[in-house]
């Protein structure tokens, strides 16, 4: 007699005493039915062992079909993100289905308009790591996509660190926001094999290792409980904006302190396209219900924004031990050069680094990468030569389905492969331990147990040799080669002092008002040295230089902004 396990499962005991798990059909049905009538758009499915058997997850697909119809959007975890843990596996398939439904007629608009325009080049979309996918290849598993603009800024300053010797970087992405924080060590960023969307609810993605915190040029200022001046992590987001953006906002911003305090232009702003209203700002400050003395208000809100950012930076460098004095600190977004020089007055950091175009500089990352096609599965395997055969089918087998995806394009392609291992006993991975060589071996087999234990003590500090090592999951990665943003060093010039375009007064930077320079980005040239404080203004960004720091012009265009005494 069969037993019902839970609505929609049977388990059945068969004559020679093998029990066998199957679906109840008509029960599934049922609920479909039911689903269909609650008006559903889209279905995520996952069943718990699809990893090793996905049998049950394809025929509930083709259930779904069959009650409500073959335009139903479907995902299956077996397809979507084959790997172990049920549950990061289910919350990777719900958020797949989500996108489709977002993405799906988007990119074909996009892609359709694009062509109408005399497009004829290759759209594609960036993945967590800021890889790039064909459009309809992204859209096969869509969740690939869902976080990349903070991973193309790590990426970017990859490009630029390596251009100009610095291969040790925090790097810093301030929006409108929040501040996205990344770390790259001997030129290369750190890569995971998951990350959470929010609390809670994990993606089964490789991607850049970003943290981020609730500063930004739009972080609200108000009043914490304590009576004292908060700042974040609310935001004022584009609408209505700062107050001084005129759009009917009254709660005062990041950027309307800047504003005040003389590091913003009102009359300049975007190039002069958008003028920002000081009194407004202003206003929205006196507003503030505190006794606190308006100049501390203005103050309070600059550097809590900049002390939240640099708390956030030596959380990252502390999780992995790097010593922040041979960092320097990569600052872009457009709001990160007029708050994240600011840091170096808060944390012994080696320099702050502006880049060329930096509210620019994460989409000119998504230049500077290549395509990438990769399959990843589950596997639990103790690592011994002795199975070096069933390690080698599980790449073999992934690779033959990329190449036949890929097809023509991956003529001239480079293989990666990669794997997440384990200390046998652990319930969590050291995750994207490449594997050198061409095919996998006996000898390759030992190569990834040593070079396991290499990358366990990188991220841990230990090394423990004697406990064997379990293979979890295994990936490949085709690789097709882009042609790339470069950045071309010009002759290098001794330094000189820069004269600036007219004095200007900053007010609540620091006790008394300073006078400042003010200088244009464009008009400086390499080997340009500027004293602070001063204010370099260019198009899309104000970059400051606070007093006992100098900004010095690299061979890229990049400002390098010191301390004057370390």
């Amino acid at each position: 007699m069969p037993r019902y396990l839970r609505r929609g499962v049977v388990e059945r005991v068969t004559a020679d005493g093998n029990v066998l798990i199957e679906l109840d059909e008509s029960s599934a049905r049922h609920q479909l039915e039911v689903l269909g009538k609650c008006g559903v758009e889209g279905i995520a499915i996952c069943t718990i062992n699809s990893y090793v058997n996905p049998a049950h997850e394809i025929r509930l697909r083709e259930l779904v079909h069959e009650v409500l119809g073959d335009d139903m959007v479907v995902s299956i975890s077996s397809e979507t993100s084959p790997l172990a843990k049920e549950y990061t596996r289910a919350s990777t398939t719900v958020i797949d289905v989500f996108m489709k439904l977002i993405f799906t007629d988007y990119s074909a608009h996009i892609d359709r308009e694009l062509r109408e325009l005399g497009f004829d080049g290759e759209l594609n979309f960036a993945d967590c790591a800021a890889t790039l996918l064909p459009w309809q290849e992204a859209l096969n598993r869509p969740f690939r996509i869902l976080f990349a603009g903070p991973a193309a800024g790590t990426i970017s300053s990859v490009r630029l660190g390596a251009a100009i010797g610095e291969n040790n970087l925090l790097c810093a992405d301030v929006g409108g926001t929040s501040t996205d924080v990344s770390l790259i060590v001997d030129g290369k960023p750190f890569i995971e094999n998951t990350f959470e969307l929010e609390h809670d609810l994990v993606i089964n993605a490789l991607s850049t290792e970003v943290y981020s915190v609730g500063a930004g040029g739009g972080s609200l200022v108000g009043i914490a409980p304590s009576g004292g001046i908060q700042v974040g992590p609310g935001s004022a987001g584009a609408e209505p904006g700062p107050a001084c953006y005129g759009r009917g906002g009254t709660q005062p911003a990041v950027t309307d302190a800047c504003l005040l305090m003389g590091i913003l232009d009102g009359e300049a702003f975007a190039a002069g396209e958008m003028f920002l209203d000081k009194e407004a700002s202003r206003a929205a400050f006196e507003a503030l219900d505190t006794p606190i003395d308006f100049s501390e208000r203005v103050a309070s809100a600059y550097w809590l924004a900049v002390s939240n950012i640099a708390e956030e930076v030596l959380n990252v460098a502390v999780r992995h031990g790097v010593d922040i004095r041979d960092f320097a600190l990569m600052s872009y977004g457009a709001a990160g050069p007029m708050l994240l020089p600011a840091v170096l007055d808060l944390l012994p950091l080696k320099n702050a680094i502006i880049p060329p175009y930096p509210g620019l500089f994460s989409a000119l990352g998504l230049l500077s990468t290549d395509q990438v096609f990769y399959e990843s599965r589950s596997a639990y395997m103790v690592l011994s030569p002795d199975n070096a055969d069933q390690v080698a089918e599980v790449f073999d087998e992934m690779e033959r389905t990329l190449r036949e995806r890929v097809g023509a394009a991956g003529a001239d392609l480079r293989v990666r492969r990669s794997f997440d291992g384990r200390l046998l006993g652990q319930s969590w991975e050291t995750p994207f331990i490449e594997i050198t060589g061409d095919t996998i071996t006996q000898d390759t087999v030992g190569d990834m147990i040593a070079a396991f234990h290499r990358a366990y003590e990188d991220r841990n500090g230990h090394r423990f040799e004697q406990i064997p090592v379990e293979g979890v999951t295994y990936r490949v990665e085709l690789i097709v080669p882009s042609e790339k943003v470069e950045y071309i060093p010009v002759e290098n010039r001794a330094p000189f002092t820069a004269s600036p375009d007219r004095l200007i007064t900053l007010e609540y930077l620091t006790d008394t008002p300073v006078t400042a320079g003010e200088y244009q980005r464009a008009e400086l040239a390499v080997g340009a040295t500027v004293e602070g404080p001063a204010v370099i203004r260019e198009d899309l960004s104000t970059t400051i230089v606070l007093p006992e720091q100098t900004a010095l012009v690299g061979r890229c265009g990049e400002l390098i902004i010191e301390r004057k005494t370390k």
